[in-house]
């Protein structure tokens, strides 16, 4: 070990063991009770809050942001919506970003701005935003603008021009230069990622203040599957998450998020399968589905991290009750949602795979143990400095020379988290100088049980102003993290494995030079690290093997198909050119008898060739739970574009003066010209009929996504199906069906 950081070392463990004897006798204080909330979080304040976006303020407060709309139902229209609070309990409304004096210069007079992306770096706020309409081209050129503020709630001044420009499709219009999402990456640059379904999500670099695009932009998914990008890095890993399928389209709405990882911020980003987000056969591990109860379509998200290190995923959804905000096909009614997400394998999911809650959860924890006031952390350090602080927060902690807590830290997982404005070398120290954590000249240096480890700052990293430090103890883990502003985003992180590390009750000690605000101290939240229970297949129950030669008594037909036949063990059927959805209700449709009992699961394999990358819309085969025409749930794959997904879609009648349908869909695992498929129905305590989708590319390894509800009173049929438009395909494609299978559930 280099002799300066032997003298450190030494010099920060006297710190620590000094502090720990003057306060030996003192235990430590239980941490306060956890706040509950109850989605949607935003129901005090707004009737829509969507496409949320959030950060803490140095003043304590977590600030969220949302899309332009009316924020209550016949209310105003509103250029972006504000909104914080201390607790997640209680929110305070704000106003909106900007008012027709202040919006952009630069943006179409009837320009909408959406998807806003709020960060702090370089000793400002600054907002990313979508403007769907520039005054250069009018008519719908989508572009991402970006505005700067002193405080979080403003005032926010937007450059005279886009961050990242309009992009022609080449046939006289434009891709959708969507939903930004900035992040602050390890190597020292920052990166915008942008785009939705036309055109994919690119990510291009910036400038170092933020507000110019750099470069060429390398596109990290394809198009017609992801927008609503957001980016975290944790673990070595940079997660790129999209929200996929319909945002708005009311009591069908299927948004659901999934994500991909990659090593560099740049991409390629695979799944948990190794799939790739670009592939014409698209990946994307869930993050967060709808799982029946009151809440669909849950997407667009933003990611925080709390005082105890857990994550949380905040993001809008619908109740499908009241889907719309006033009338239906009229603007849809997107509150704020927030849930705990797990890290489950190395991949996040929300609650280990629940889903979205509908019953009270605890709250992401705030404020601070060890006789810490978070937004007045001088008044609980011995040896620190209290100084006014400034516009951005109240009053802040000067340390230079030694400082430790006057009371306290929890033993074994700990977390210290502060925004810092650091000084030539800052050390903290933890459980009595069982973890040493340093911040001094170009990089990071952890010491614990005997090892090292650093991580490197990038050369222009700005000591001078306000960042993020967090040290954190984990079981056997340690991690000592400086980024911008706690988002996700990495300057450097250093992280040491510790077998039989141990860290007692100890004050928290500081040696060097910094000043801090919103300190905090606590325990780390206990990880979940097991998924929530899926659907699993007890013994057979009924079904067809399709041996006999033909179709035995327990199918019926709904517009027969003398095309489908059953020859050689399976039943083929080539794909009809017709449709279910809307008007389009001339497609056969095959049913079989259902068991009684309200929970079983139904299993097909199907075998469908769709090709790869060549345009192909709505070609697909699947499995369906049927009411009438307009009132059913099917689970198919499907060509759309380029793509192939697989679809777990919804039709139902959503104005019954005239009988307008509304239809949607949720995406659900990865497609192959062979699959497996499941539909898990059960009966819920209202007596309706819940349908949720599964399915399999080997067979054994099962993939459970969103569940659809069909209304209480008549059973639906279920069955089979095979259609689409074929435009282009002579021969149609053929459906090949081994089986349809009906299980108990265990």
């Amino acid at each position: 070990m280099p002799r300066n950081r032997q003298r450190l070392l030494a010099a920060a463990v006297a710190v620590a063991t000094v502090a720990a004897g003057t306060t030996a006798a003192a235990a430590t204080p239980p941490e306060p009770q956890p706040v509950t909330t109850q989605n949607a979080i935003s129901s005090s304040f707004a009737d829509t809050f969507a496409d949320p976006a959030i950060i803490q303020g140095r003043d304590g407060y977590w600030y969220a942001y949302a899309t332009s709309d009316p924020l209550v139902a016949n209310g105003p229209f509103g250029l972006m919506h504000m909104a914080r609070t201390k607790d997640f309990g209680s929110w305070e409304y704000l106003g909106t970003v900007f008012d027709d004096s202040t919006k952009p210069s630069w943006a179409a007079p009837g320009s909408f701005f959406w998807a806003p992306d709020i960060r702090y770096f370089g000793g400002r706020y600054v907002m990313y935003f979508t403007v769907t309409d520039t005054a250069a081209n009018p008519g719908g050129d989508p572009a991402i603008g970006v505005a700067t503020a002193p405080t979080p709630a403003g005032p926010w001044t937007a450059t005279d021009g886009p961050v990242v420009a309009p992009k022609p499709d080449g046939n006289g219009g434009y891709f959708g230069t969507i939903d930004p999402a900035m992040l602050t990456a390890a190597d020292g640059k920052r990166y915008l990622y942008t785009g939705g379904f036309y055109g994919g999500i690119s990510v291009t670099e910036l400038s170092p203040d933020g507000l110019h695009s750099v470069g060429t932009p390398t596109q990290v998914t394809i198009g017609d599957r992801y927008e609503g990008s957001y980016v975290v890095y944790r673990d070595g890993w940079y997660y790129l998450m999209g929200s996929s399928m319909n945002c708005c389209a009311g009591p069908t709405t299927g948004y659901s998020v999934f994500a991909g990882r990659s090593k560099s911020p740049r991409g390629p980003f695979l799944d948990k399968d190794g799939a790739d987000l670009n592939e014409s056969r698209v990946g994307g591990t869930t993050v967060i589905t709808q799982n029946g109860n009151k809440w669909i379509g849950p997407g667009h998200h933003a990611f925080i991290t709390d005082a105890a290190g857990q994550d949380h995923i905040v993001y809008h959804a619908i109740d499908r009750g009241t889907p719309w905000l006033t009338d239906p096909f009229g603007i849809n009614r997107r509150p704020m949602l927030i849930d705990r997400i797990d890290w489950i394998d190395g991949w996040p999911r929300t609650r280990a795979g629940l889903g979205p809650s509908d019953s009270p959860q605890p709250a992401p924890t705030t404020g601070s143990t060890a006789g810490i006031n978070s937004t007045d952390p001088a008044g609980g350090l011995r040896g620190a400095t209290r100084l006014a602080g400034d516009s951005l927060g109240g009053p802040t902690a000067s340390i230079r020379g030694a400082a430790t807590t006057k009371q306290a830290a929890p033993g074994g997982s700990v977390r210290v988290e502060a925004n810092v404005r650091l000084g030539n070398s800052f050390t903290a120290v933890l459980g009595g100088g069982a973890v040493v954590a340093t911040v001094s000249g170009s990089k990071i240096t952890i010491v614990a049980g005997g090892r090292t480890a650093t991580a490197a700052l990038p050369a222009d990293f700005d000591r001078s102003q306000w960042n993020n430090l967090s040290v954190q103890v984990a079981g056997t883990t340690v991690t000592a993290r400086v980024n911008d502003a706690g988002l996700g985003d990495v300057y450097a992180e250093a992280r040491l494995a510790v077998l039989g590390l141990k860290v007692r009750s100890a004050p928290v000690s500081w040696l060097g030079s910094a000043e801090l605000d919103n300190l905090t101290v606590r325990s780390v939240a206990d990880p979940v690290r097991r998924e929530a229970v899926v659907p699993e297949a007890g013994k057979l129950l009924a079904g067809d093997e399709f041996s006999a030669g033909g179709l035995d008594a327990g199918w019926s037909w709904v517009r027969p198909d003398a095309n489908a036949v059953v020859a050689d063990g399976k039943l083929s059927w080539p794909l009809q050119n017709t449709d279910l959805v809307g008007s389009g209700n001339n497609a056969g449709l095959l049913f079989h008898q259902v068991p009684t009992g309200d929970k079983w699961i139904a299993e097909t394999k199907l075998h469908l060739d769709l090709g790869e990358n060549d345009i192909r819309n709505y070609q697909q085969a699947g499995m369906i739970a049927y009411l009438n025409d307009d009132d059913f749930a099917r689970l198919g794959d499907v060509a759309i574009w380029r793509t192939r997904q697989t679809e777990f879609g919804r039709e139902l009648v959503a104005r019954s003066s005239d009988g307008a349908t509304s239809y949607g869909g949720a995406a659900i695992g990865r497609p192959a010209p062979t699959m497996w498929m499941r539909l898990a129905y059960n009966r819920n305590a209202a007596g309706e009929h819940v349908y949720r989708a599964g399915t399999s590319i080997d067979g054994k390894k099962w993939t459970w996504g969103a569940s659809w509800v069909l209304p209480a009173g008549v059973t639906p049929k279920l069955g089979l199906y095979a259609h689409g438009d074929q435009t282009g395909s002579n021969p149609p494609p053929v459906a090949t069906f081994d089986y349809l299978r009906f299980y108990a559930t265990k």
